[in-house]
């Protein structure tokens, strides 16, 4: 009992638990008014990105990977991704339905994940899975900067009066679009790498 103890209180596994955390803070920091509350939320947000890298880093260096973490730790990343989507929506700059259809593809992924590690198959991540995840986390950087932007005290009256139009243009929604449809190309393929490999482990075990 105590090694399992000890086993979840690894460095990795406390970051990405500290990652969990953040969510809600760097959400409660962007939708104050105050410009400053803002800058601290992105702050949280890019801290708690960090922590994401320096997590896995860490637990592979010194072989201190556990399933806690491996269960933890993409469920962590998707929620922040996702936490940071719903503000948008909220905030009126995307739409809701690509939205939604981001967060089911990460739910089916994340439950895939869960099974999989249940039964002790192997899970085969893709090149494209990982660019999915750098391309979404360039967007919510991306509208962040621009939230920032649209604070005069940041970027000038002038500057900041254009970001605000661009913000609501609809102009966001068309690369979400794009992120959408490669967020669903990625989870269809996952779906497919999976389920194969799960039969070919039945048809073995037989």
């Amino acid at each position: 009992m105590k090694e399992e103890y000890q086993e979840y209180l690894t460095i990795p596994n406390q970051l990405t638990a500290l990652r969990i955390l953040l969510v809600p803070v760097f959400v409660w920091l962007l939708l104050q008014a105050d410009p400053w509350f803002k800058l601290f939320g992105v702050l949280v947000f890019a801290l708690a990105s960090l922590t994401d890298i320096y997590d896995g880093y860490h637990a592979r260096k010194y072989g201190v990977e556990t399933r806690l973490g491996a269960f933890l730790d993409p469920l962590a990343d998707k929620l922040l991704i996702t936490a940071a989507f719903l503000l948008y929506v909220w905030m009126g700059y995307l739409v809701l339905w690509m939205v939604v259809l981001v967060v089911v593809r990460d739910v089916i992924v994340t439950a895939l994940r869960v099974y999989a590690e249940y039964k002790n198959r192997p899970v085969v991540t893709s090149v494209e899975a990982k660019y999915k995840t750098l391309v979404q986390n360039l967007f919510v950087y991306l509208i962040m900067v621009l939230m920032l932007m649209k604070e005069a005290v940041f970027s000038g009256k002038s500057v900041a009066e254009m970001i605000s139009r661009f913000l609501v243009s609809g102009y966001l929604n068309s690369i979400m679009l794009v992120v959408t449809v490669f967020t669903v190309y990625t989870g269809i393929s996952y779906l497919v790498s999976n389920w194969k490999i799960y039969f070919q482990n039945n048809l073995q075990g037989r």
